[in-house]
């Protein structure tokens, strides 16, 4: 075989998947988007105190059966932001938008944006909310450290 006919397949394999990448994407998207719309439909606001934010397991967070049931089985090995937290009489279990777990008050009371089993937003209700600060990585200290001996500007 000529070395032409072997570049051709192997472009038109890498053409097929592309394409199906594409398409793939695509419906993820337009699912994901549906799954958005209908979290924003089915918003409400509660006071709440946080008692313990963790990263577990979901067959370990304590949440219902029916939402590990429903959850694919892939899914149910990974690590969800889960946050404790004690909505009038009851404690309950709830999982976390992971953009704003790290800024969530342990030990506050908090206003909550709440769709479902899902925390969208938290608002400090009484005194101030910390921030945490993020950690810096070895890279960037080092950066940092070997830009202070240089007497160069720091990177952000």
């Amino acid at each position: 075989m000529d070395w032409w006919i072997i570049l051709l397949i192997v472009l038109a394999a890498i053409a097929a998947i592309v394409a199906v990448l594409y398409f793939l994407g695509k419906k993820a998207q337009k699912k994901q988007a549906e799954q958005q719309e209908m979290l924003e439909a089915n918003k409400q606001t509660m006071s709440m105190l946080i008692i313990d934010k963790k990263r577990m397991k979901l067959r370990d967070a304590g949440l219902p059966q029916i939402v590990l049931d429903q959850t694919p089985k892939a899914m149910r090995g990974s690590k969800l932001p889960i946050i404790k937290a004690k909505i009038g009489p009851q404690i309950m279990s709830l999982i976390c938008d992971e953009k704003i777990f790290d800024s969530v008050p342990v030990k506050k009371e908090v206003k909550a944006v709440v769709s479902g089993i899902y925390v969208l937003d938290v608002k400090g209700l009484h005194g101030k909310t910390e921030v945490v600060p993020v950690k810096k990585s070895r890279f960037k200290r080092a950066l940092e450290a070997a830009q202070a001996k240089a007497g160069a500007k720091p990177v952000k």
